[in-house]
């Protein structure tokens, strides 16, 4: 019964380790969040850094989103986004000689100018926290 108990206890103490270890509290990850720098609010927001795709949802204007996790990303992703119900896209043509960022945390800020083109409208910056 001794034994039981010793294997039971080291089986909780693995799981709460894992989970203490979980991807989400890694430091060692990219991790990106998303500030609208716009006047505009913005819905359905989906990254795809090629490292990984995220779903954003919503940001009203000046608000940031939470980090979300990538396995790898550079310093302009993909962006498709709503305005007024119009999708709005960033469209990398692609990265050729760009470098991939390092551990840590990032935010792209986006701006949305007066545009109402679908591939001109939307700008990106990145910026290390």
């Amino acid at each position: 019964m001794k034994l039981l108990h010793t294997i039971l206890g080291s089986i909780v103490i693995l799981v709460f380790y894992f989970i203490a270890c979980s991807p989400e509290d890694n430091e060692t990850s990219v991790r990106i969040r998303l500030k609208n720098s716009s006047t505009y609010t913005m819905t359905d927001i989906l990254v795809n850094t090629s490292g990984g795709q995220q779903f954003y949802g919503d940001l009203e204007p000046n608000q940031k989103s939470v980090y979300k996790i990538f396995e790898f990303a550079y310093s302009y992703a993909f962006v498709e986004l709503k305005i007024y119900n119009r999708t709005y896209t960033l469209q990398p043509i692609d990265y050729v000689g760009e470098t991939v960022l390092q551990d840590g945390n990032y935010t792209y800020e986006i701006y949305a100018n007066e545009s109402g083109n679908q591939y001109d409208k939307l700008s990106i910056k990145l910026i290390q926290d």
